[in-house]
């Protein structure tokens, strides 16, 4: 079902619509970073790897653009925030698009772990109490703070506070990506975040 909604990517009504806002190249260099934090919450939520992701451009017919663990490695390693020279590349536009048709198709599968985390965070803020006390939310939160400081560069600048509140807000992001029209709301957030 999935592969006649997105069949042939490259004219997709899903893909035409991506096509309308055009990121210039300052945009595009800041929205590598956007897209590899999402996933990384994704993984860090999910528990998802490389594969889920390959499966994921399978489904979507995208494996022109990803065919392999290897290309994927070296699109997220584009994010100039990672640590490593070995896997840098520039992110071209359709490889962007098709990492955003990937992070919303993960979120739309895992959207019902996303929306209990979702709940359990809304429950800690009316009870007053640490989201990180719930087993769930520390676990991606310990998750998703080790894999940053584990892969990004600027792992000494960013205070534990600061991570946490990165962690939370795309937790948040996720269930909006998950919805209907989610590649549409992040494709448009990347583009807006990438000017600021």
């Amino acid at each position: 079902m999935l592969k006649d909604t997105h069949s042939s990517a490259g004219s997709s009504p899903v893909w035409d619509e991506l096509n309308r806002a055009q990121p210039d190249t300052t945009q595009l260099d800041n929205i590598k970073t956007q897209i590899d934090l999402v996933l990384l919450a994704l993984e860090s939520l999910a528990g998802i790897g490389s594969e889920a992701m390959l499966q994921a451009a399978s489904a979507l017919n995208l494996e022109s653009k990803i065919p392999d663990r290897v290309t994927l490695w070296r699109l997220r390693q584009s994010n100039p925030l990672r640590k490593g020279e070995g896997g840098r590349k520039k992110l071209d536009i359709e490889e962007a698009r098709s990492l955003v048709l990937i992070s919303c198709f993960l979120a739309k599968q895992h959207q019902e772990l996303i929306r209990r985390a979702i709940d359990l965070l809304e429950q800690a803020a009316q009870n007053d109490s640490e989201p990180h006390r719930t087993a769930m939310l520390g676990d991606y939160l310990d998750a998703f703070n080790n894999t940053y400081l584990e892969r990004m560069e600027d792992d000494r600048n960013i205070s534990t506070e600061n991570l946490t509140q990165l962690a939370f807000k795309l937790l948040v992001d996720l269930l909006f990506y998950s919805s209907p029209g989610g590649h549409r709301r992040l494709w448009l957030a990347l583009l807006d975040r990438s000017q600021k």
